[in-house]
């Protein structure tokens, strides 16, 4: 590459696809963003399939490479510690996303500095076969319980298609070994504080002969958990002083009704519950405790995630080149 060729500010795109069993539909997938995407390298990583994705993959024009340990969370960490770009889409390898919102999605992540751009699903049903009614309620549940928590930047914190820059790829922990790591990365980025955008796009139902992989009551379980322990993990004060209020008051409860034959005999009545009573109002300030201690700590965890983050560098060329690019003139992001 000469000094003067203009490839060399072109950013380097990388398109992530995790698959298990998808032989029917990655061909699509695959064709679907190198048309969209013409620059960009496709990987896909076979996730102990027992059909024929890696070949058809491989035969579509993506480089494929293997991931044993079972899970998406898995394949997402591999991916995101193997991988070098600029700009990362992530995207599932069932066909139900639109590939062509990809040019805009990365347009928009490079061109306002951002480091999540989520593909906000939309169908043209509100009860279409593409998302079930039984998913969209699930995914409005557990969205808003995070929305409350940490913060209302997001709108689809369940979509699998969303694009990343370099920094938060590379900074970004990876814990979760299944669905859930979509949670993780909504919560990572909501308190980080990090600068994140919507586009709208499209969602369809799987080809024919494309079986789907989630569970809606088993995940939707795993996702409700990952929530719980999130929030202990990095809100540890409101979590242990929610769960300190709750036995302060049981304490009270008990005790309450105990005062008056205390005041007018000096004795106290059924000892037992009053024991009970003094173990919560103990129990309950060493929570209280021990949220302000983890909170301590977790605030110290969030300054080494955020250096870990400013020392990586930024895909930085002039905002123009970023949009020339992918041949976006004007995109938006959603407000949050």
């Amino acid at each position: 590459m000469t000094p003067d060729d203009p490839a060399k500010d072109q950013p380097r795109i990388a398109v992530l696809i995790p698959c298990y069993n998808e032989e029917v539909a990655i061909p699509r997938v695959v064709a679907a963003f190198h048309a969209a995407l013409p620059r960009a390298t496709i990987y896909v990583y076979d996730n102990n399939s027992h059909d024929r994705t890696r070949q058809v993959a491989a035969a579509a024009g993506a480089v494929v490479r293997d991931e044993t340990l079972q899970g998406k969370g898995n394949v997402i960490r591999r991916m995101f510690a193997d991988i070098e770009a600029d700009a990362y889409v992530l995207v599932d390898g069932d066909d139900t996303y639109d590939a062509a919102a990809a040019p805009g999605m990365v347009a928009l992540l490079l061109a306002q500095r951002l480091d999540m751009v989520t593909g906000l699903r939309v169908t043209e049903s509100d009860v279409g076969a593409a998302y079930r009614p039984g998913h969209r309620f699930g995914n409005a549940v557990l969205t808003g319980m995070v929305r409350l928590i940490f913060g209302k930047r997001i709108g689809d914190m369940l979509s699998g298609y969303r694009v990343f820059s370099r920094r938060f790829v590379k900074s970004f922990p990876a814990l979760a070994s299944g669905f859930e790591t979509e949670t993780e990365f909504t919560v990572h980025a909501l308190e980080l504080r990090l600068p994140v955008g919507e586009v709208s796009t499209s969602y369809r139902e799987r080809p024919a002969g494309s079986v789907s992989k989630l569970d809606t009551w088993r995940d939707g379980f795993r996702i409700l958990c990952t929530i719980g322990l999130l929030v202990q993990r990095e809100k540890p004060l409101a979590f242990f002083s929610a769960i300190s209020v709750v036995m302060l008051t049981a304490a009270v409860g008990l005790a309450l009704p105990l005062v008056p034959t205390y005041l007018e005999t000096g004795l106290v009545p059924r000892f037992p519950t009053a024991i009970l009573a003094t173990g919560l109002g103990i129990l309950a300030s060493l929570s209280f405790t021990c949220g302000l201690i983890l909170d301590t700590v977790t605030r110290g965890r969030q300054e080494a995630k955020r250096m870990a983050y400013l020392a990586l560098p930024a895909w930085d060329p002039p905002i123009e080149t970023a949009g020339r690019a992918l041949g976006a003139s004007d995109v938006r992001a959603k407000p949050g």
